[in-house]
């Protein structure tokens, strides 16, 4: 039987979607949003309205949905899987008693799409490995300071995703397997993933692990301190930590393209900070070596920096040693949720409720 899905991912500027048929995608559109128009709605849930009238030009009359899957917002901390869009899931979107995010608005678009288009009643709204997945072993969790635990917050979608990809083109079993997945985008995060599980991962949103373009990576944390005693507002270095750090801080741009033209031209500054970030992610994957023993099926570069070989060959020259690269560039999130969504329809995923 033909089957039709539509994903949905809302950004903080944007609203991203697809209709998929028989798993193959049919139409896709990415609407921007004017800043001013989303600030005129106040609050995140008063942008409904203006979301789903975004995505009508998908929505013709008489489509049928067999399942509507959205992005995962800020939730409590939960295993990865495919998830149905229940009433306690959509309280925890709505009241952001978890953090507030535009992502938060998928599982709320999917429930309502599903309602209106759902080519039968119990038509499932549905949401897959959203950022909260937290599959980390004990050991992982502890920080050197006690109450301050370690968290799980990645691009979990992606990582699933790219690391089931690579099992199949190894002829393997993603659950019985073992990877070490980098998604290296605006933020960048490594797990270590035991046969199906993400059992270690840097918080790539709060800025731990390498800097990315935006992101400062984890920084010596009694320099930091210096800064908050300097009288520098909190709210400014939390920006340094999540959105103008990193190569933004460095080098005064966020374009890695534009650093890798100035590397070519052979501006020493732009080769230090480009083979710092280098460094910095081949470390962070080096270490889950250990987080895996040794037993390291492939290393999976993805995410939008991935669509660069030069940061690929130069990723690969320093931990090829530990398995083989596997190189699947950009983030893929349609294609991600879509699969899980068909998964699920087709009973090889499992749907999984949301408690509180």
């Amino acid at each position: 039987m033909s089957l039709t899905v539509l994903a949905v991912n809302p950004g903080s500027t944007s609203t991203k979607a697809a209709l998929f048929r028989d798993g193959e995608i049919a139409e896709e559109i990415n609407f921007p949003h004017d800043a001013a128009d989303l600030e005129a709605c106040g609050g995140l849930f008063d942008q409904k309205k203006l979301r789903l009238k975004a995505l009508a030009p998908l929505l013709k009359e008489g489509i049928k949905l067999d399942a509507v899957i959205g992005r995962g917002g800020l939730m409590k901390p939960l295993g990865g899987g495919v998830y149905r869009v229940n009433r306690a899931m959509l309280e925890d979107l709505e009241s952001c008693r978890y953090g507030t995010h535009a992502s938060n608005l998928g599982g709320v678009l999917a429930a309502e799409l599903a309602r209106r288009f759902g080519r039968t009643a119990d038509c499932p709204a549905l949401i897959a490995d959203p950022v909260v997945v937290d599959e980390m072993i004990p050991e992982a969790h502890v920080s050197g300071i006690d109450g301050i635990p370690r968290r799980s917050i990645f691009h979990a979608l992606n990582q699933k995703s790219t690391a089931r990809e690579a099992a199949k083109q190894l002829g393997l079993d993603y659950e019985n397997a073992n990877f070490i997945v980098a998604h290296m985008g605006g933020g960048i995060s490594v797990g270590a993933h035991r046969t199906g599980r993400v059992i270690d991962v840097n918080n790539a949103l709060d800025g731990d692990g390498p800097f990315s373009p935006e992101r400062s990576g984890t920084v010596p944390a009694g320099q930091l301190l210096d800064l908050v005693e300097s009288g520098r507002p909190i709210a400014e270095i939390r920006r340094l930590l999540t959105g103008a750090g990193g190569a933004a801080s460095l080098y005064g741009s966020k374009d890695i393209q534009a650093l890798l033209d100035d590397c070519t031209r052979g501006v020493e500054r732009a080769r230090i900070i480009y083979g710092a970030m280098i460094l910095q992610i081949s470390q962070e994957i080096a270490r889950h070596g250990a987080t895996l023993e040794g037993r390291v099926d492939a290393v999976v570069l993805t995410g939008g920096m991935a669509q660069s070989s030069t940061i690929t060959d130069d990723i690969e020259r320093k931990i090829s040693y530990l398995a083989p690269v596997i190189v699947i560039p950009g983030e893929r999130e349609m294609h991600s949720l879509a699969d899980n969504a068909y998964a699920a329809l087709k009973g090889t995923r499992e749907i999984r409720e949301y408690t509180r």
